[in-house]
């Protein structure tokens, strides 16, 4: 079978399903896993997908990379799992059921039945991973997607439960009451790791109340705090005791105590006046000093430190309500501040803030007063600061985010409506503690499924106590993090973690295996044989169902050592648990240690970075640290965001989202793959459909290539290998394309095994642009010939071996394109007997066809060509237009010779009658120099005038020749160097010099008519090929041509006829066509007048 000649218009989605129908049908996949069977193993751990929703276009980025480097791998031999995960359990899918069925709030789940919810929560991550595994097929995402892992099989859930058995063998596990972020919404707590995930732009009402201080008659302290309703549980204040405080006094006499920087502080400012972290309608902030000038002006009595405050005791704003007055604080009373009778009104004390865990101050000047209002029932910071003074705390709110009862008017409202804020803005008003309130846009924690606001509540809650995060850190080290920087985030995490919070007040997910007594003990049961062991009750509901909540929740259980029989607490667990695991329960850690040992660690991990530090690195560096004290993955290859093109974040709200399927079916997904591959992974992409249609023409190019050569190969009947090339027979841009392929060949499989695709993919870009526009179209004549001598096949295996390594350098990257294009070229290659381009072997490059000093003089000459060409642009010359002479420097005599004896190719590109070598940069023109002022401004300093002064002095025929030399400008009064100038060149009259990249050429710019003539005739020419090609005429038609010339153009035909004829496959010039027999009409434009040109396709 021949090469099958290609249309140049490709349809790249309408191929990519093709393909998909070929793969399958053909059973590609399953023939490569076959194939690699016993090659060596080479292990890739997938980080599991949420599986809630359709992919999204940033899902693609991840995809991508996993499969480019996984293919590359296969194709090197290597035996693979392919083993896809999904991330099934927790509240991301819970929030999208309750959504289905309309439930706002935990308490409708319960009424509706957890049992039913829970197969819900089932049946919806079913549906979507089936969705999700046919988007990954249309990636061209190749996985055992029979043989995916979900983090809601029974072995996942035990292999954890396994984890936290040995954690609770040396007391790693306990229950801890603190304050944590909490959604009203959902009713369960967020872990330090989740919280970062959701905080966003709010905007909140920012309050400065003023709280009278005892024993100072109409004294105040003023604090400010962007959520009024935890004034309500009011404990204490904290100053810095070495900032400066202003004591003021206002018109009607009041005294307030500030911090006195903080007076003219300008407030978010800078956000304001970039409108960057700010929403509109949001009017300015007011400074301090401009709130009391409004208020009659004021005046500085005097200034005092904050350590002169400490001790003062004040009245808080809402002492007069029960909660204040409880001994032991409210609701949870501390018993042992009830011994001590303590109540919060007693702990309304100023204190010293002190210092964080890193060392930096907890009060500062700048936002607010300079004086923070705490509430220890109602700020993680506030608790620790407020449990290290001994003071008692008011938690206020329920469950659901309301006020409990005995907060006056504010009981029952919900702390996160705005409507709660104002009404108790206005209880401030009323009772004048109210000095001025105002909207505060800031960022705010916010659950990262549902969006709802969070607030700060009291709970109990479950920990691994992580006091050995020195064993994670020093697996840390071991690992290979791509980019660099990633080590030392993960070391900064580790650095600053809490314990970690592994409970959630739930229903879907990781049913966590924690017995509690009625003596406050508990007990962690590690599997499902020791629970059965231990059952004493429900075991016959839970027989036969799967590890969750509500079924196991049935089971009690009798302490192995108590006798007491014990009930499971009903949380269900973190699920970064689940994801976490993944390298223990999917590889048999528990069961089959033998296999573990064979595919652990993982080589390699790919994941988006953001957030991934403290999420799934985190908990597989954390479990397998502690299960192993190893690194669980050797590499991993972080990647940033997906963005829209304007760098904005997409939501389905802001109407820039991009669905995959949307994306995959107008774009392509190779399309999609090479935007994906050529990004460097530190840096966001900018996804959409502008710059998918920048790189489409890229792909384009590589298109036109193949499209090229298989229309020729097909005309001339070419197969592969069917003669012996003989390397005398080789031109030398055969030698240079081969040379160049080969050492892309070699950088590649560098780029490929440091997981540098973007690296690779911008150097095969330039390699296409030097395949297309230096070697194809420079020997498009060799193709274009009658006869099939030795010098058109070796031009045909010259590009056929180029494109054959070319697509299958491309093949991990592209999938589809590159099936379709070696399907085609190879099929009467012999060394090539494979169903698909992914089941046959990487190209190896050859050392000895890399000739490095070829390369270097071709890159000469297309410098040369590339600064001639902008000679013309500066004398707006086209290229069309011959000239009769350029002018080259060069006095390296070697290098003079290859350019002599290359002379044709700079003529030809160049459209130059003749060159001159010159030796003398005089013969060039002249040279300005001039001081790079960015540069000198930084390198001299002071003494930067001074060196301005001296280059000035400089000989300018002197400076380009040790400019050229790369040798020092100047050395007698300052080192000059030739980054600190900047060269310019003026060409002689008639003359157009140009000067770039060590290359100095020089254009003869006078026209005469001969040479005027034949750029006519060469306008024409491409005049016609247009027409040619808008009227779809194959490149091999004949035609016939008629027009209404003027004499100059006739002239100009008559001198170049043959020439002319040849160009644009004519076979006749006739005077007239009629209507009837043309098939394209066009005008020609020449020197204002309009000339009508006709074709006709010889039949």
């Amino acid at each position: 079978m021949s090469i099958r000649k290609e249309n140049p218009k490709i349809d790249f989605v309408s191929n990519e399903h093709k393909i998909l129908d070929f793969w399958e049908k053909n059973q590609i996949f399953q023939k490569l896993v076959s194939q690699n069977s016993d090659g060596e193993k080479w292990s890739f751990l997938d980080g599991p997908i949420t599986v809630n929703d359709p992919r999204g276009v940033h899902h693609g980025w991840g995809g991508t990379l996993k499969d480019l480097y996984q293919r590359y791998k296969s194709m090197n031999g290597y035996q693979l799992r392919y083993q896809n995960g999904f991330d099934c359990q927790g509240l991301w899918v819970e929030i999208e059921v309750e959504k289905e069925l309309g439930i706002k709030s935990k308490k409708e789940v319960e009424e509706l039945g957890i049992e039913k919810f829970v197969n819900l929560c089932k049946e919806r991550v079913t549906k979507y991973s089936d969705v999700q595994t046919d988007q990954s097929k249309r990636l061209g995402y190749w996985m055992d997607w029979e043989n995916s892992y979900y983090t809601m099989s029974d072995e996942n859930n035990y292999a954890i439960w396994a984890f936290l058995k040995k954690l609770f063998n040396e007391e790693k596990i306990y229950r801890g009451t603190d304050v944590v972020p909490w959604s009203g919404r959902s009713g369960t707590s967020y872990s330090q790791m989740e919280i970062i995930e959701g905080r966003k732009l709010t905007v909140h009402k920012g309050v400065f109340v003023k709280l009278s201080l005892k024993d100072k008659k109409n004294e105040n302290i003023l604090i400010w705090t962007t959520t009024p309703w935890t004034l309500s549980s009011n404990i204490a204040v904290a100053v810095n005791k070495k900032i400066d405080y202003a004591k003021i006094q206002l018109a009607d006499k009041s005294i307030y105590y500030v911090a006195e920087n903080n007076l003219k502080f300008q407030r978010l400012s800078k956000e304001f006046a970039e409108k960057k972290n700010w929403i509109d309608g949001v009017p300015k902030l007011k400074t301090l000093d401009q709130i009391f000038k409004e208020r009659g002006g004021y005046k500085v009595l005097e200034v005092i430190k904050g350590e002169d405050m400490i001790g003062w005791t004040y009245e808080g704003p809402y002492d007069h309500l029960e909660p204040q007055q409880t001994v032991g604080g409210y609701p949870n009373i501390g018993e042992d501040k009830k011994d001590d009778e303590l109540t919060p009104i007693q702990c309304h004390i100023v204190i010293d803030g002190g210092k964080d865990s890193e060392g930096n101050d907890m009060v500062v000047e700048g936002e607010g007063t300079g004086i923070v209002h705490m509430a220890g029932g109602c700020g993680s910071i506030d608790n620790k600061i407020c449990k290290k003074e001994g003071f008692v705390e008011i938690s206020p709110i329920d469950n659901q985010a309301n006020f409990l009862d005995g907060f006056d008017f504010m009981s029952g409202l919900n702390v996160t409506d705005p409507d709660t804020a104002k009404k108790i803005i206005q209880d401030l008003k009323d009772r004048s503690l109210l000095l001025y309130a105002e909207d505060y846009p800031h960022i705010y924690p916010h659950c990262w499924r549902s969006g709802d606001e969070l607030v700060f509540k009291q709970v109990d809650e479950w920990y691994i106590n992580m006091d050995w995060r020195d064993r994670i850190k020093n697996v840390v080290s071991d690992i290979d993090w791509i980019p660099e920087w990633g080590e030392d985030r993960e070391h900064n995490w580790l650095d600053n973690m809490g314990d970690w919070m592994i409970s959630k007040k739930r229903f879907w997910g990781l049913a966590l295996p924690i017995w509690t007594f009625e003596d406050g003990s508990f007990y962690v049961v590690g599997s499902r044989e020791e629970l059965q062991k231990l059952s004493v009750e429900g075991w016959e509901k839970f027989d036969g169902n799967s590890p969750h909540r509500p079924w196991v929740d049935h089971v009690k259980i009798k302490h192995p050592e108590t006798g007491l029989i014990g009930t499971r607490i009903p949380d269900v667990g973190n699920p970064w648990l689940d994801a976490g695991i993944v390298p223990f329960s999917t590889l048999n850690y528990f069961e089959d240690k033998k296999y573990w040992d064979e595919w652990f660690p993982a080589d390699f991990i790919t994941e988006c970075f953001p957030g991934q530090f403290r999420n799934w690195f985190y908990s597989l560096l954390d479990m397998s640290s502690f299960l192993e004290d190893k690194a669980p993955f050797k590499t991993l290859l972080g990647h940033a965001l997906v963005k829209d093109e304007d760098g904005k974040e997409m939501h389905k709200s802001a109407g820039n989202a991009i669905w995959f399927d949307d994306a995959a079916e107008k774009m392509g997904v190779d399309v999609m793959r090479w935007m994906y591959t050529r990004q460097n992974v530190e840096n966001n992409l900018l996804f959409g459909y502008e710059k998918a249609d920048e790189v489409r023409k890229r792909l384009i190019s590589l298109w036109n290539i193949y499209s090229f050569f298989c229309t020729y190969a097909s005309l001339d009947d070419f197969k592969p290998h069917s003669q012996e090339v003989d390397e005398k027979d080789l031109t030398l841009l055969d030698k240079w394309i081969i040379s160049k392929a080969n050492l892309l060949i070699k950088d590649s499989t560098v780029h490929y095994d440091q997981f540098e695709a973007d690296k690779l993919l911008k150097k095969i870009e330039l390699f296409i642009d030097d395949l297309s526009n230096w070697y194809i179209r420079r020997n498009r004549r060799r193709f274009w010939k009658s006869e099939n001598d030795t010098d058109k096949f070796v031009a045909y295996q010259t590009l056929y071996d180029v494109l054959l390594s070319l697509i299958k350098l491309l093949a991990p990257i592209l999938p589809f394109i590159t099936e379709r294009m070696y399907l085609n070229i190879s099929k009467d290659d012999p060394n090539e007997n494979h169903d698909s381009i992914h089941l046959s072997s990487y190209v190896k490059h050859e050392d000895d066809k890399i000739d490095m000093d070829l390369l270097k003089k071709v890159e000469t000459l297309k410098k040369i060509i590339e600064s001639g060409r902008a000679a013309r642009k500066k004398a707006n010359i086209k290229v069309r237009q011959p000239l009769s002479d350029l002018k080259i420097y060069e006095n390296d005599p070697t290098l003079t010779e290859f350019i002599l004896d290359q002379q044709q190719l700079i003529l030809d590109e160049l459209n130059i009658k003749t060159i001159s070598i010159m030796t003398n940069l005089k013969d060039m023109g002249s040279f300005s120099v001039k001081p790079n002022f960015k540069i000198l401004s930084s390198k001299f300093e002071e003494d930067m005038q001074s060196v301005v002064k001296y280059i000035a002095t400089l000989d300018q025929y002197d400076v380009m020749d040790k400019y050229l030399s790369n040798k020092k400008i100047a050395s007698e009064k300052f080192d000059v160097i030739k980054e600190d100038v900047i060269i310019q060149i003026q060409g002689h009259e008639r003359e157009e010099a140009f000067f770039s990249n060590d290359i100095i050429v020089s254009i003869n710019t006078e026209i005469d008519e001969s040479l005027a003539a034949e750029g006519l005739i060469r306008e024409l020419i491409r005049h016609v090929q247009v027409m040619r090609k808008e009227a779809d005429f194959n490149v091999d038609d004949r035609i016939i041509l008629s027009g209404s010339f003027s004499d100059d153009i006739k002239h100009a035909i008559a001198s170049h006829k043959e020439y002319f004829m040849n160009e644009i496959l004519c076979i006749d010039i006739v005077d007239s066509l009629k209507n009837s027999d043309y098939n394209y009409h066009s005008v020609f434009k020449y020197k204002s007048e309009k000339f009508d040109i006709l074709i006709k396709k010889k039949l």
